[in-house]
């Protein structure tokens, strides 16, 4: 915990500063896309700590796909995607191996593509969006706290565990405390940072944003437990790797990426 609290002091600071100023010189941007390299690193060398090819294709199939939401200019993003899963595909025919052995890591690698390459850049669209910076700052202020009292809450009064086979250490009444903390805050926040919000659509928004931050949670919990790992990284002290610090956000960034495009007034 001390250790935690530690790197969250450093580190929040910086965070801030991005936030809020880094639209200057794309600096979030640069922020997110070093963020998202190091995440693709952590995964690809947990799914394959001894292929050293795999983890090279992983990672720059990965950052191929990010460039379809850090540069929004690129003539038709679906098809580029596709041209992109192409070449992936494609480029595990060529590598030597048994063949269900290729196949299984071909579906190890799309996953990592996905889930850490093209979803997480999300962050970037919300901070390009309408009163981007508000949004990144509610979304963060949500799930950072949820995730405390889910941690809290588990730790005083936890007795029946949520999803033993995935996460041992996650309970039901830390589930509930986490998400009643998202519907609070998340409401109360709105009031300042989001004035444009009615009500009904703060406390909507903050409970899907509180249960979309647990399945994000439960997800990378489940590929750590498939790899065998106990934390995806070491370089954040008392928080584990990059992926273990923005697994509950990966999920909430894309809904809420979507919603301020297409669904805010």
């Amino acid at each position: 915990m001390r250790a935690r609290v530690i790197t969250a002091l450093l580190g929040l600071p910086l965070l801030v500063l991005l936030v809020a100023y880094g639209r200057a010189w794309h600096l979030f941007s640069l922020f997110i896309f070093i963020f998202t390299l190091g995440a693709l690193g952590e995964y690809f060398c947990m799914a394959f700590p001894d292929q050293r090819k795999e983890r090279f294709l992983g990672i720059g199939f990965g950052i191929l796909f990010s460039l379809v939401v850090f540069h929004p200019e690129v003539a038709e993003p679906g098809l580029f995607l596709a041209l992109v899963v192409v070449g992936l595909v494609s480029s595990y025919l060529l590598i030597s191996g048994d063949l269900e052995d290729k196949y299984q890591h071909l579906g190890w690698t799309l996953l990592g593509v996905l889930y850490v390459g093209f979803l997480f850049p999300h962050f970037v669209l919300i901070h390009r969006g309408p009163q981007g910076v508000q949004w990144v700052f509610w979304l963060f202020l949500v799930v950072f706290l949820s995730d405390t009292a889910a941690y809290v809450t588990g730790m005083a009064l936890g007795k029946r565990k949520l999803y033993p086979q995935v996460s041992p250490g996650k309970t039901v009444e830390g589930a509930i405390g986490a998400l009643l903390i998202s519907v609070v805050v998340g409401t109360l926040g709105a009031r300042f940072l989001l004035p444009n919000l009615t009500w009904f659509a703060a406390v909507l928004l903050s409970l899907v944003v509180g249960l979309l931050a647990q399945v994000g949670d439960l997800v990378e919990s489940w590929i750590k437990r498939v790899f065998s790992v106990k934390d995806s990284g070491r370089l954040l002290p008392g928080h584990g790797g990059l992926l273990d610090r923005i697994d509950s956000l990966i999920f909430p960034a894309v809904f809420i990426a979507y919603y301020t495009q297409h669904l805010y007034p």
